[in-house]
């Protein structure tokens, strides 16, 4: 009788230590800290193109090219979304899978959830894209921590600068271009090295 009476307490404490570790946070899944340089170290909450929530930070794991953005932009911002196709075009398609692209509107105003939505179909941008919407304040934070430059003109245009940045897994600049119209070997480059590793 008591041999089975500690066979039961055995059994039971056997298994409340079992539900302990099952509940306890496994540590090997912990992602590790972000590095001092990160871009992610920059709180950023967004809004993709399909109305989903997004924190900047959602990109870690995997190389992003970034940029910023107005969907009203005929001109300038067209070529930005060409330069990037570009970049992804010139690398091979095992690499150009394992990379996304970040695209963040500075033009809250006018860039609703439905105007992200249509400027992605316009533009040919596949679930890889994430094109994104946040408030202003969001938005110049951004801006600085990438180092992009703009100021809205008086007839509700912006003018603005034109650079693409890759960032490696864990959000460090790993490569910049501000050139326009095809693919800066800077940025295929980097892409290369960064979907290889």
């Amino acid at each position: 009788m008591n041999q089975t009476l500690l066979n039961r307490r055995d059994v039971l404490v056997s298994l409340a230590a079992a539900g302990a570790l099952v509940a306890l946070p496994r540590l090997s899944q912990a992602a590790p800290p972000l590095p001092g340089d990160s871009v992610y170290q920059m709180r950023a909450s967004l809004v993709d193109q399909d109305g989903h929530a997004l924190e900047l930070d959602a990109m870690r794991g995997t190389p992003v090219l970034v940029s910023m953005f107005y969907s009203s932009c005929d001109m300038v911002c067209p070529m930005i979304f060409e330069t990037i196709h570009a970049v992804l075009a010139a690398v091979p398609v095992s690499e150009r899978k394992a990379v996304r692209v970040l695209m963040v509107s500075f033009d809250p105003a006018r860039d609703s959830v439905a105007v992200l939505k249509k400027t992605a179909d316009q533009r040919n941008c596949d679930s890889q894209w994430t094109l994104a919407r946040c408030d202003e304040a969001t938005a110049r934070k951004v801006a600085a921590v990438l180092g992009i430059q703009y100021r809205r003109l008086t007839n509700g245009e912006f003018n603005h600068s034109t650079l693409v940045t890759l960032l490696d897994r864990d959000g460090r600049v790993a490569a910049k271009s501000a050139k326009l119209g095809g693919a800066d070997a800077v940025l295929v480059k980097g892409v290369h090295k960064l979907a290889a590793a």
